[in-house]
This record gives C-alpha cells, sequence and structure tokens, in this order.
C-alpha cells in the first residue's frame, strides 16, 4: 500500500470519470479519516458556489474513497454514477 500525505492531495481538483465533471478541489473539501489507522474513508466536497446554486438544494457530497481511480499532478480521477454504494449528498 502507498502511503499519502494530505498535503500532496491538496489543491488537487476531483474529476468524474464517468461524465467529466469538476466536482471540486481537495482544500476546499474535507475528508472523514479513520484516526485509528490513518486510512481515508471517504473525501466530502462543499457544494459548489454557482449562480444558479443560489436557489437549488445546498449538499455536500461524500465520495467513498473506494471510487478514486487514479491520482495525477494536478487531479483525481474518480467514478462516480448512480451504482456507487456510499455516495451521498447531505445537506451543507
Amino acid at each position: 500500500m502507498k502511503t499519502i500525505r494530505l498535503s500532496d492531495l491538496e489543491g488537487k481538483e476531483v474529476i468524474n470519470l464517468v461524465d467529466g465533471a469538476r466536482l471540486g478541489v481537495i482544500g476546499e473539501a474535507d475528508m472523514l479519516i479513520d484516526i485509528h489507522t490513518g486510512e481515508i474513508h471517504s473525501i466530502v466536497l462543499p457544494h459548489r458556489n454557482t449562480f444558479f446554486s443560489l436557489w437549488a438544494d445546498r449538499q455536500n457530497m461524500i465520495i467513498p474513497w473506494e471510487a478514486v481511480k487514479r491520482i495525477g499532478n494536478e487531479v483525481i480521477i474518480v467514478e462516480l454514477d448512480n451504482t456507487v454504494p456510499n455516495l451521498i449528498r447531505c445537506p451543507g
């Protein structure tokens, strides 16, 4: 298992492989981490502030770590579709 530092993830943009959507940037996100093992369970991306989101239901997106497919120099590629277990949108 490769060790990665949280600081190595900061500033990377999260991109969905399924539809190419830009989901957010690590640094603006939180992570759910097991305090005993140090393993990342999920990435919590805040709702995106756009003109249209002023009226939309503001929800955070919780992306399970299992959905992370590749971590590059500038982006993190995740694979999210309706079949991903634990993909949750929660009130922000």
